[in-house]
């Protein structure tokens, strides 16, 4: 796809530094601005004391002595996480981490989206800090869908209530489309769909329904899915799922 005159003015004047060093993979562009405030960034020999500014592919950059590696291709992979493992690279409590359990071949990687301690199921990661943060974002229109079982009896109208969206304890949540797939005594599984994916959204909304989620199992994010992926699997998808995945729109948003 051709690119119109602005953006073609862009790429020549550069890009933002923080951006850059997320695109090679080190680390989210958030984490980069805290490495330049912090003093840490050098651009040509000189330290950089704003993440605003802008490099060229003849650049040279340096974070804490060693130089920043050309950015690779964008690359995906699936995880099955199992409950009881924490999304974090480091847990002051010593729990298992989820980058503790993979294994040792593969590149940096960043989380796209995040589950909590106890909930299971599909972690997307990726080589691209950049592409990390703008798949997290509810504008990017991914929807994440869960298979939840609870305690308690669901009403179908309350779950239907809530594609209107909800608020609980001040927190507003927008649109999500519940549905019992299956009951039996006191316990039940629910279909549940939503795009923002806040703190415990899930949790926290159900509670609100009068019902305890036991089981919490996200089957999807966006295009990717959990499939037959066994419990703490890891697999990379193609290039060619990954390119049609993001859109070329999309991939092209993300390298802005």
């Amino acid at each position: 796809m051709q690119k119109d005159g602005t953006q073609q003015d862009e790429r020549q004047k550069g890009e933002r530094i923080a951006k850059r060093i997320a695109r090679a993979g080190v680390c989210s562009r958030r984490d980069a601005e805290r490495l330049i405030a912090d003093g840490r960034v050098e651009l040509d020999g000189k330290i950089v004391t704003t993440p605003a500014t802008l490099v060229t592919a003849a650049a040279r950059i340096v974070i804490d002595g060693v130089a920043l590696p050309a950015a690779e291709p964008t690359r995906l992979w699936r995880y099955h996480k199992p409950p009881g493992v924490i999304c974090t690279s480091r847990d002051p409590e010593g729990r298992p981490t989820v980058f503790d359990r993979l294994p040792d071949d593969l590149p940096r990687l960043i989380l796209i989206g995040r589950l909590d301690f106890t909930s299971e199921g599909l972690l997307l990661l990726t080589n691209d800090g950049a592409l990390a943060r703008r798949l997290e974002l509810p504008a990017s229109g991914w929807i994440r869908r869960y298979r939840v079982r609870v305690f308690g009896r669901p009403d179908a109208d309350s779950l239907a209530a809530l594609a209107g969206g909800v608020t609980v304890d001040g927190i507003e949540y927008g649109p999500i489309e519940a549905a019992i797939d299956r009951a039996q005594g006191d316990n039940a599984w629910l279909r549940v769909s939503f795009r923002e994916g806040k703190n415990r959204e899930v949790r926290r909304v159900m509670e609100h329904l009068g019902l305890r989620v036991n089981r919490l199992i996200r089957t999807a994010f966006g295009p990717f899915r959990l499939d037959n992926l066994p419990s703490d699997g890891i697999r990379e998808a193609s290039r060619k799922m990954v390119s049609e995945a993001l859109g070329r729109g999309m991939h092209d948003d993300a390298d802005k």
